[in-house]
């Protein structure tokens, strides 16, 4: 039994790929060669099991509650389930949060990378030599480690210098130094990948698409950082799922590939977008959390803050590379994925609320 195994598979864009793989009973999964799907979470707070019930009972999928930093069980999971490949999604994320408290990602983003390539290493150091040539250890990082760029800049690229703004994109830097360095001193088989803002179905609410969506939703204010005029790449996740696929299968080794949605976009007009489709989709005089409120439009409900401390102006992802060499490109529009995603979350009300009403909390607490 060939196994794929996943780090950080309850989060966001790790279950999106978990998704991907496991639907249509598993017949992705199985194309690429793969017999079953181990999925490593420690569970901290953005990752949510409920992201992945309806696999719970598949023979093809295995979850671990498991911390990347636990190597002696990483390393167990990976002979036990004969492992030949392993996408490293599990980190920590949040910007707000890393200025709030860095330590957490050093601990789990540079230690916690550190420990899955030590394991890594020594499941590859056991391997007979054809398993060995078709090892992978496919590392997912940000575009934010190369830093900001002004509006006339040219978009990132696999030779930007790095240039991390923040203590999240610092650590996520360091990171993809470690994954770098076992190639070169080692000559273990890894690919990285660099990406852009993702968005799409189960992203924790604390980010700007799902946020701006659930206060609107909630008649909160939807907050805009300074003058609301950051620009980001927006990539939708299941598209940035399929790029993974396609650097693990056609990648060079030892190499990086940016992955990015060709879709630069000013934050007040994501926000402003995402209030246009719930005016279509849940008029504001439709809403009752609106009634008594003087909300005729949902972007009467835009309210702008205090910047945050480092904010990067401009992230812009060139994919050109990861196009010419492993025939990959976005399929989704953004007109056409925050579609999708409003929808979604409109869909998922549930889901939403077992997160902002402390259920999911509760649930997660209970079951550490």
């Amino acid at each position: 039994m060939n196994s794929i195994l996943v780090t950080g598979g309850c989060g966001f864009i790790g279950s999106n790929f978990v998704r991907l793989l496991l639907s249509n009973n598993a017949s992705l999964l199985k194309s690429k060669g793969y017999d079953r799907l181990v999925n490593v979470d420690a569970l901290t707070y953005a990752g949510n099991p409920e992201n992945l019930a309806d696999f719970e009972s598949s023979e093809s999928y295995v979850f671990s509650h498991t911390s990347i930093l636990d190597q002696d069980t990483i390393e167990s999971l990976l002979s036990q389930y004969n492992v030949s490949t392993i996408v490293h999604f599990a980190a920590e994320s949040h910007v707000d949060r890393s200025i709030d408290g860095p330590e957490p990602f050093v601990q789990t983003n540079v230690t916690g990378t550190l420990r899955m390539l030590q394991a890594a290493k020594k499941r590859w150091s056991t391997l007979e030599e054809a398993a060995k040539h078709s090892f992978r250890f496919l590392h997912v990082s940000t575009d934010e480690v190369y830093g900001t760029l002004s509006t006339t800049d040219p978009a990132f690229c696999e030779t930007t210098p790095y240039a991390p703004n923040s203590p999240y994109s610092a650590s996520k830097a360091s990171s993809d130094f470690l994954v770098r360095s076992y190639f070169h001193t080692y000559g273990m088989p890894v690919v990285t990948t660099n990406c852009s803002n993702n968005y799409g179905p189960y992203q924790f609410p604390e980010k700007l698409i799902p946020l701006v969506m659930l206060n609107a939703l909630e008649g909160k204010p939807l907050p805009i950082y300074g003058d609301g005029k950051q620009i980001r790449d927006w990539l939708y996740v299941e598209d940035h799922c399929t790029g993974i696929l396609s650097a693990l299968e056609k990648g060079q080794l030892g190499e990086t590939y940016c992955i990015g949605g060709r879709s630069e976009m000013e934050n007040i007009q994501i926000v402003k977008r995402i209030c246009s489709l719930l005016d279509e989709l849940r008029p504001a005089a439709e809403n009752p959390n609106l009634d008594g409120k003087d909300v005729s439009q949902y972007e009467e409900l835009i309210t702008y803050v205090t910047d945050r401390p480092g904010h990067d102006r401009r992230y812009a992802i060139n994919c050109d590379r990861i196009h010419a060499e492993c025939d990959w490109e976005p399929s989704e529009t953004f007109d056409s994925g925050i579609r999708k995603t409003v929808q979604w979350y409109l869909e998922h009300q549930a889901w939403c609320r077992n997160i902002t009403d402390g259920t999911y909390a509760r649930e997660r607490l209970g079951n550490a």
